[in-house]
């Protein structure tokens, strides 16, 4: 896939996670529906002024710098946001070390799909008790999570 929502060299591409690469894809193909969508807006827009016969008039050209001024602004939207997405996830993988967590660690996942798989995780070990401990003990649970740890610490503690 050729990125041009940023600059991406070969190097930068190969040091990025691969969280940090699904927000890259998603943010380029987002972009390209977006280019789509403008294009076809103005060949639209264009057989309409065909149709009424007023090829001639200067609506065309309104309209287009109308619509590509939108695009721009959207994409520079989507690129701001993007580059904010990679710093934090960036940030997030620097602080933690999740290499021994027994769980999947993927940021670009929704809350709910991290959720589960964190409770998933616990809910495997036999002990209600010791999961509760070792659940309470695991920091990267409680920056995945967010808002979600608490969520799933009164749900671990009711098997106890």
């Amino acid at each position: 896939m050729e990125f041009d929502i940023i600059e991406v060299s070969e190097e930068y591409y190969a040091s990025l996670s691969t969280a940090q690469r699904r927000l890259l894809i998603t943010a380029q193909k987002n972009k390209n529906a977006l280019v789509r969508k403008a294009e076809k807006d103005v060949a639209n827009y264009r057989r309409k002024l065909f149709t009424n016969s007023v090829q001639t008039s200067t609506l065309l050209e309104q309209k287009t710098k109308a619509i590509y001024d939108e695009l721009d602004y959207a994409v520079s939207v989507l690129k701001e946001q993007l580059i904010n997405n990679i710093n934090i996830n960036n940030s997030i993988v620097e602080e933690l070390d999740y290499s021994d967590v027994g769980y999947v660690v993927d940021f670009t996942l929704s809350y709910t799909d991290r959720y589960v798989i964190v409770r998933n995780y616990y809910m495997a070990m036999p002990d209600p008790q010791e999961r509760v401990e070792l659940y309470l003990q695991d920091e990267v649970a409680k920056k995945y999570l967010g808002r979600y740890y608490e969520s799933l610490y009164n749900v671990l503690l009711t098997y106890c």
